[in-house]
């Protein structure tokens, strides 16, 4: 993406070219992949905003085995038709209550293998190929930026990539009503964020930093970038200019973070992890950044 002289060269990692419109593809299959036939045969259940729950729900389909979904409520209704156009049994819950049931593990009522949206060592390693086609397309790249939810997508990348060549330097980019590990990595251990807004960058930004992801997100994550609301509609709106890519929030949150400057003059990847926003909304929040 040639922005010209005086911007970052960055260049996009489309993931929202998969089947899912998303990067949880990877994972999911490969989650669903390694399961026994024993916990096969159970069926199997999720949390998700909408992107882990896709991707499960297909790879579900692909197994022909059966595939709830709780589902936070407040996801684009874009998320919730496909997950149900996928096959999924949808159980509607809060955020808050979700994070909870994330943290749990355990829904009362739901029978069935339940696969963790990012707290899997197999989901991990389905993202990790991100990373390696990062290397294979681009061994020239000096640093990777990706968007942190849960952290699943960062520690894959990560781990793949400081395999390959430790001298990339991998970023986490955060929106700043959502920064948790920006706040973990100050403080040197797994923290809340305690001033935590809902915003359209559902597919990103907790709560909070789970412990065990922080274990694993600490070798390879070398620092944060948070950016604005503002900074990642702006993003979304030239990615749609400029490759005719429609990036939700989420998606464009790397490449906003790729473009502070802050991941370095390039060549920097921009993960962009998913395109899956309501049309109307998406049209709302470029419109805002017209001009």
């Amino acid at each position: 993406m040639n922005l010209g002289p005086g911007f970052p060269d960055v260049r996009l990692k489309l993931e929202t070219l998969q089947p899912i419109n998303a990067y949880k593809l990877r994972g999911a299959a490969n989650a669903v992949a390694r399961l026994s036939p024993a916990d096969r045969a159970r069926g199997v259940w999720t949390v998700s905003a909408g992107n882990a729950g896709q991707g499960i729900a297909y790879a579900a389909r692909q197994a022909g085995i059966s595939c709830t979904v709780v589902a936070i409520e407040t996801a684009p209704a874009a998320k919730l038709d496909r997950m149900r156009a996928l096959g999924a049994k949808l159980v509607p819950v809060s955020y808050n209550e979700a994070w909870k049931i994330v943290d749990a593990r355990a829904y009362p009522g739901l029978e069935g293998t339940f696969i963790h949206p990012f707290d899997d060592p197999d989901f991990i390693a389905g993202h990790a190929t991100i990373g390696l086609e990062i290397f294979e397309d681009a061994p020239d790249t000096q640093a990777v930026v990706a968007s942190v939810g849960g952290g699943g997508l960062i520690v894959g990348v990560g781990s793949a990539l400081k395999a390959l060549n430790p001298a990339i330097q991998v970023f986490g980019s955060e929106p700043e009503t959502a920064a948790p590990l920006t706040r973990s990595l100050a403080h040197g251990s797994p923290q809340r964020f305690p001033d935590w807004k809902a915003s359209f960058v559902d597919g990103a930004g907790g709560q909070s930093v789970f412990p065990r992801m922080w274990e694993r997100m600490k070798p390879v994550v070398d620092g944060t970038i948070v950016v604005s609301l503002a900074d990642v509609q702006s993003a979304m709106r030239l990615v749609a200019e400029k490759v005719r890519v429609i990036a939700e929030g989420a998606g464009a949150l790397a490449v906003a973070g790729a473009l502070s400057g802050r991941a370095g003059q390039g060549p920097v990847v921009a993960v962009v992890s998913g395109g899956n926003i309501d049309l109307k909304k998406f049209c709302e929040l470029v419109g805002a950044h017209a001009g």
